[in-house]
């Protein structure tokens, strides 16, 4: 997910990043009241803080801009994707639990995870009974079976999210989607109200983490109006909307068709959760202080002006700096010179000094020095240093003898694109510029606007060539916390696209795209975990990606927030179906 836009196998990896964490935090408040302690420094990225069983009680949320949409068939926000779980189910989803527990995949509205044919191509799942729309409507298999059409094969009115259905459904490069053709896609088959099968055209042993996502939460298809849905959700979770403003508001109550009986998982405790949209992000981070809100429901950490005043003071103890299972990286594009040289991208390789970026962007509390582009929370993860210097901080020596094997003994001249409106990506930016000088490579720092950064600049080749914008900041969290699920919008070639590509590289490497399709067709968990580690490695060899920070979040937990813990699932914020309050 592009940070706005997320493994019971990566249980041990967690563990210890997860560990080194957590030193000085780590029990569980037993308050079962809802009130009392806010635990200690870093609790909640293992254990859950300020535990309650108490129901009732408001969740404030705030964010200081506005979602892609919350409609769960048109988001890839990350922090969507876990708030939706609030009022929209799907087939399996992970389990809201604390610290490695809260990466296991677990049964929503079905009843078991996917029953997988022997070749992976084939996936069976079985809805739960009693399931009910907020109307009082049953929910079957057909109205998930729409979900994923809509959300999938109709751009034209929802162009927001991932489309890996499409690309491994049978005849899904073919289908025009629900709004076109009434049929529906046939490799999805419905034999009965409780029943759904895909049929793929190729394996994809990661289906069930694909099948956590959003776009498989039931719609009922008279309800829809394709992009306007969003103005009326039909909940299919404990609860539902009582209101929605875009771009102003949102308040959620509880939907009195939710049957806990059917939903072992969520407990559902808060009677209300509002949210408000475009709040000053400095406010977001005083009204947490303040205790007059539950969270910043974004969940990427305080701003730079808050973080002094909280890491040594009064308030350390309610915070949480988690890991956000994302990368921070420098994206060379292939295409525009020198970088169509291997030994120019090595030259920058070896002239960077790390640290230095670390540092501009806050520090440790904003993450560690990143050597591979898979994070270390991500199943698949292999420490490796392919560009290993003392202190991460750079080898000029070794950088000018790659620029004499590219033909520019003296150096060269590039530009680097950063998103104006990120102050940390900025001031990276500015680091990587002073720190490349030493090598004679001379950089000019564009800035454009995150929004149109990937629709109109960094993500359009066109413009990236004509442009030669040769370096472009970026920041990938996986989709699903696999290697399979962070690699493959990013390094497959089948992944560049005119317009809105995160393969910002234009890496179309035949041995990388191939590496990619033979391990997730590859039933063998453990032979897909090696896999994922060895493609990093064919990554950095071609030095195409410049690896800068695994990112970190620094939250703050209100003293009135209960049930308070990281999911590693969702980027590393709060786990959004477990969070109540004792307001």
């Amino acid at each position: 997910m592009k940070t706005r836009r997320v493994t019971a196998a990566v249980a041990t990896v967690l563990a210890v990043s997860l560990g080194a964490a957590a030193c000085g935090g780590g029990n569980d408040s037993k308050n079962n009241n809802g009130g009392g302690s806010s635990g200690a420094k870093d609790s909640a990225l293992n254990s859950i803080v300020n535990a309650s069983s108490k129901k009732g009680g408001t969740v404030n949320l705030e964010d200081s801009d506005v979602p892609d949409s919350l409609d769960p068939g048109n988001t890839y926000y990350g922090f969507v994707q876990n708030f939706s779980r609030l009022y929209a189910r799907t087939l399996v989803t992970f389990k809201p639990a604390a610290g490695k527990d809260g990466l296991t995949v677990v049964p929503d509205l079905a009843d078991s995870l996917g029953k997988a044919s022997a070749d992976a191509k084939t996936w069976t799942y079985h809805l739960r009974s009693g399931l009910k729309f907020d109307d009082g409507t049953p929910i079957t298999s057909k109205d998930v079976k729409y979900a994923v059409e809509r959300s999938n094969f109709a751009p034209e009115a929802l162009s927001n999210g991932p489309t890996y259905f499409k690309a491994y459904l049978k005849g899904g490069d073919k289908y025009k989607g629900p709004y076109k053709d009434k049929k529906g896609l046939d490799s999805i088959e419905t034999p009965d109200d409780q029943t759904i099968v895909f049929h793929l055209a190729k394996p994809f042993a990661d289906f069930d983490y694909l099948a956590t996502f959003s776009q498989t939460a039931p719609v009922p298809q008279a309800k829809d109006d394709g992009a306007k849905y969003v103005q009326h959700i039909v909940s299919s979770g404990p609860y539902k909307f009582a209101s929605y403003e875009e771009g102003a508001s949102a308040s959620l109550v509880r939907n009195p068709n939710w049957d806990p009986k059917s939903d072992p998982i969520r407990k559902a405790l808060p009677d209300k959760i509002n949210v408000k949209f475009k709040v000053n992000p400095v406010t977001v981070d005083n009204d947490l202080l303040a205790d007059k809100i539950t969270a910043d429901i974004t969940g990427a950490g305080v701003q730079p002006q808050t973080q002094p005043k909280i890491l040594n003071g009064k308030y350390a103890k309610q915070t949480d700096n988690s890991y956000a299972g994302a990368t921070g990286y420098m994206a060379l594009n292939l295409h525009v010179a020198p970088f169509d040289n291997v030994h120019c991208r090595k030259a920058v390789q070896w002239a960077l000094d790390k640290q230095s970026v670390i540092d501009a962007m806050g520090g440790s509390p904003k993450g560690d020095v990143a050597t591979t582009l898979l994070p270390p929370s991500v199943n698949g993860y292999t420490k490796f240093d392919s560009y290993a210097t003392a202190g991460h901080k750079g080898d000029v020596a070794k950088a000018k003898d790659e620029l004499k094997q590219c033909g520019k003994p003296s150096g060269f001249s590039t530009t680097l694109t950063a998103r104006a409106d990120r102050p940390a990506e900025v001031a990276a930016a500015t680091a990587i510029q002073n720190s490349l000088k030493g090598a004679g490579i001379k950089v000019d720092i564009k800035q454009f606007p995150s929004g149109k950064y990937f629709s109109n600049f960094a993500g359009v080749p066109s413009y990236v060539h004509q442009h030669k914008l040769g370096m472009m900041m970026m920041a990938w969290g996986a989709d699903w916390p696999t290697g399979y699920g962070f690699l493959d919008q990013i390094i497959d070639g089948s992944a560049i696209k005119p317009s809105g590509g995160n393969n910002l590289m234009e890496l179309n490497d035949p041995k990388i795209n191939k590496a990619l399709s033979d391990a997730i067709s590859n039933t063998d968990s453990s032979a897909r975990t090696k896999a994922w580690g060895d493609i990093d490695k064919m990554v950095m060899d071609n030095a195409s990606v410049v690896p800068l920070i695994y990112r970190k979040n620094l939250l703050i937990r209100p003293t009135s927030a209960t049930n308070v813990t990281v999911t590693q699932a969702y980027l590393g914020m709060y786990d959004y179906t477990l969070l109540g309050s004792s307001k």
